[in-house]
């Protein structure tokens, strides 16, 4: 099940962090706060959906070194930058390096609301798949070898003749198997499978 979103606000403006937090409060989206970039990283919050809201220039750690470091964690979370005119050059570098959406001050109000929804709702959307391959992987660990042969001759589209043919045991034999990996899957056709291991190939 998706977390619920949640928007981390990381700015040293203790003004604009208050401003942002009224305003999510307002649209009923959880909220949490930080004074800088570091203080955030300290506290390791879950990530699972969540989307961060940052100031691109504060002391220590900036902007686009937290989307960097984000990054190189392995963390995939969307981040929004706050950018004033000054800084769009600056902006432009953080969305090469993979923000989501970089909005100058000042903003408004339904335009900062409509850029978190939209990348909470790509995170929540991340997060299912995420959980869905998750789910697809640990059922294929639960079957055996032989089990695990079986399931890759069907999702070739070969029928029970040919798999027991390649795999030197009888068509009977290999109805068992089906059926078992069938179960195991979680798969009520044949298409359901061939999705399945579709979606393991590309974890």
């Amino acid at each position: 099940m998706a977390s619920e979103p949640i928007v981390y606000v990381i700015d040293d403006d203790e003004a604009a962090r208050h401003s942002l937090e009224f305003l999510l409060d307002c649209a009923g989206i959880r909220v949490r706060s930080f004074v800088s970039a570091d203080a955030f990283l300290a506290a390791s919050p879950p990530l699972a959906g969540a989307c961060i809201v940052t100031d691109v220039r504060m002391p220590g750690t900036t902007g686009i070194a937290l989307v960097e470091e984000m990054k190189r964690r392995g963390a995939a979370v969307p981040v929004i930058v706050i950018t004033g005119h000054a800084d769009v050059p600056l902006a432009i570098q953080a969305m090469h390096a993979g923000v989501a959406d970089f909005i100058e001050k000042p903003f408004d109000d339904e335009l900062m609301l409509g850029a978190i929804r939209t990348a909470l709702a790509a995170q929540a959307d991340d997060d299912q798949a995420r959980a869905d391959r998750q789910a697809v992987l640990d059922r294929i660990a639960s079957l055996s070898g032989r089990e695990r042969e079986v399931m890759e001759g069907l999702a070739r589209g070969n029928a029970n003749k040919m798999i027991a043919f390649d795999l030197g045991i009888s068509a009977r034999t290999v109805e068992v198997y089906r059926a078992n990996v069938m179960l195991k899957m979680q798969a009520k056709t044949l298409s359901d499978l061939v999705r399945m291991v579709t979606v393991a190939r590309l974890a």
